[in-house]
């Protein structure tokens, strides 16, 4: 009876203490409940449609060494590439032509590309009347002032994890302090503001997640994606176990049952462990799906972890295949830019 009441109160209230969110994750009895519940919510808030961004993966340089991490930069088995500015901007007119009306743009944290080359890239593609979401990483303060002033939207940067000492241990070099700097500069600067955690890193426990989910909350975020880790083989964590599908999607149900109004993707890890992986996210509290349009040849090369899905697919092919999972449902696919409605309410009350 205790679990039923939880649930009711994270449908009624969006509210959850961490102990809460610990005995959900922790008991898979009522995985189903909640993940109704979830999906009752995101029906009620954000509706039946499934917002599509066209992900276009433009470089697999980085110069970070994390080490759950295929594009690290210690990983010298994996082809690098950069793909120049010109084709960059091709590939998001291509899925203009296609009917996408958001893109985003992802990367290591390649240096190459300085503020000069991004405020660039973001200026030609705000032509083409997209909204635009950047992913590449932690960036100076002035630097995010820049990309926003120059067009961009929103900027996706995961917090990966609340546990400090965890995120010491899987990311050397850096500090998850200035991690969180970025996320709090760009929600002040009024990016549409998406982060995440990884799910399955050694040594991650319940409660650090349930730290996660309560983060996202705290920071105010519009946008928050859930991506099981993935063994890479060249990696330091290649032998470690790695996350599963249904604890993934139970961090995501307890997200959208507490952040009821952002937007959330069903991610394409969660396909690569599941071949529907997608589709029960989508059941499940996910609204949001990102199509891969980088050009086949690159495609392969940007190794998170191996085994993605729809990898040697073309950019055309990926979003057919996207339109068939969401009618298969029966769900639709939104038509304008798919702000999340916790951004714009907050918008309209300034």
């Amino acid at each position: 009876m205790y679990m039923h009441d939880l649930i009711k109160k994270a449908i009624t209230k969006h509210d959850l203490t961490k102990d809460d969110i610990v005995f959900l994750l922790n008991n898979d009895e009522y995985s189903e409940e909640l993940f109704k519940a979830a999906d009752e919510v995101r029906q009620k808030y954000v509706g039946d449609e499934i917002h599509l961004r066209g992900l276009m993966e433009f470089s697999n340089y980085c110069k970070n060494n994390c080490y759950y991490c295929g594009l690290r930069r210690d990983n010298k088995e994996l082809t690098r590439y950069r793909i120049d500015i010109p084709t960059i901007l091709g590939m998001a007119e291509h899925g203009r032509d296609m009917g996408l009306k958001t893109v985003v743009l992802q990367s290591g944290e390649d240096v190459w590309f300085t503020k000069e080359r991004m405020i660039e890239l973001v200026s030609g593609i705000k032509k083409l009347d997209l909204a635009l979401t950047l992913s590449v990483g932690e960036k100076p303060t002035e630097e995010y002032e820049a990309y926003k002033e120059a067009g961009a939207d929103r900027f996706l940067l995961r917090i990966e994890t609340t546990d400090k000492e965890l995120y010491a241990k899987c990311h050397p070099g850096q500090v998850w302090e200035d991690r969180a700097r970025c996320l709090r500069d760009m929600k002040r600067q009024g990016y549409e503001l998406g982060s995440g955690c990884i799910l399955g890193l050694p040594g991650q426990t319940m409660e650090s997640l349930a730290d996660d989910v309560l983060f996202f909350r705290e920071i105010g975020a519009d946008m928050v994606g859930v991506g099981p880790f993935i063994p890479h083989p060249d990696t330091p964590f290649k032998n470690e176990k790695g996350g599963t599908l249904n604890t993934g999607l139970k961090v995501m149900a307890l997200i959208r049952l507490i952040l009821p109004d952002i937007n959330i993707p069903a991610t394409t890890a969660m396909e690569t462990l599941a071949p529907n992986g997608q589709v029960k996210a989508l059941q499940s509290g996910a609204n949001v799906i990102m199509p891969n349009i980088t050009l086949k040849q690159f495609r392969e090369h940007y190794q998170l972890y191996q085994g993605k899905s729809s990898t040697n697919v073309a950019p055309d092919k990926s979003l057919e295949i996207v339109h068939e999972k969401i009618k298969s449902i029966g769900r639709t696919v939104g038509l304008d830019y798919g702000q999340s409605p916790r951004w714009l309410a907050e918008r309209q009350g300034l």
